[in-house]
């Protein structure tokens, strides 16, 4: 897998500290990884950005951003509110690519949900996928209500011709719900593919060398990782 797109259900659901623990887990393997923002939002030209925080938890990757915007809004209306260029599906895919030709891993994080636009006509992290014809790895909240918005995230993808690697829980409560305990059966079934990791809430505050020598727990091994989908079920379902 050279390059791997991150998409979540929606925003704030930890996106970014998942790329943070593929990119560590990549690393502790002796992979190069690249991690490739397309647009950062709500973050002032001095501030540090997503890929400044996987860097910081992840550690020695190459950390690219091809857009920053001051107002926290969808790229497309942040870029238009600020009167600056927007980013494309072309320029993200060819960032990427070129990162590819240099990285053994190249992970592409999204803003917000999957479709979140991107410039004027509507394009969005889908589009640059199927540029690349990489997958995506669905990044999904625990509780109640995620069951429709990672299907929709799921049926999205397929109709474009794109394939869901699998859903990762972006932070796991430490008194998780009922609803929480019954979506770890029922996210994959909704998503159509396999349940790939959970990471627990607060694994962002850990000291970046606790993170990295942690992070291999949370993931599967199709994702580089030690974590098995049936014996989280077996201890939390």
């Amino acid at each position: 897998m050279g390059i791997l797109v991150v998409s979540g259900t929606g925003t704030e659901i930890g996106k970014t500290v998942v790329t943070a623990a593929l990119a560590a887990t990549a690393l502790a393997a002796g992979r190069t990884v690249a991690v490739l923002k397309p647009a950062q939002t709500g973050v002032g030209p001095t501030e540090n950005g997503d890929v400044d925080e996987v860097a910081r938890l992840a550690g020695a990757v190459t950390a690219s951003e091809l857009a920053r915007y001051p107002e926290p809004l969808a790229p497309a209306t942040a870029a238009r509110r600020a009167d600056m260029a927007a980013v494309g599906p072309q320029e993200i895919a060819g960032a990427a690519e070129k990162l590819a030709a240099e990285h053994d891993l190249v992970l592409v994080e999204g803003a917000g949900g999957l479709l979140v636009h991107f410039d004027e006509q509507g394009h969005s992290l889908a589009d640059a996928a199927q540029l690349m014809d990489a997958p995506v790895l669905v990044v999904a909240p625990p509780g109640l209500g995620t069951l429709n918005a990672t299907q929709l995230t799921a049926e999205a993808l397929r109709s474009r011709g794109l394939r869901p690697l699998g859903v990762v829980v972006g932070s796991w409560p430490g008194q998780p719900d009922l609803a929480a305990r019954c979506n770890l059966v029922d996210l994959p079934a909704v998503c159509g593919a396999p349940l790939l990791g959970v990471l627990p809430e607060g694994a962002g505050g850990l000291r970046p060398a606790a993170f990295r020598t942690t992070a291999v727990q949370w993931l599967a091994p199709v994702l580089g990782g030690r974590w098995s989908a049936a014996h989280f079920l077996e201890q939390h379902g």
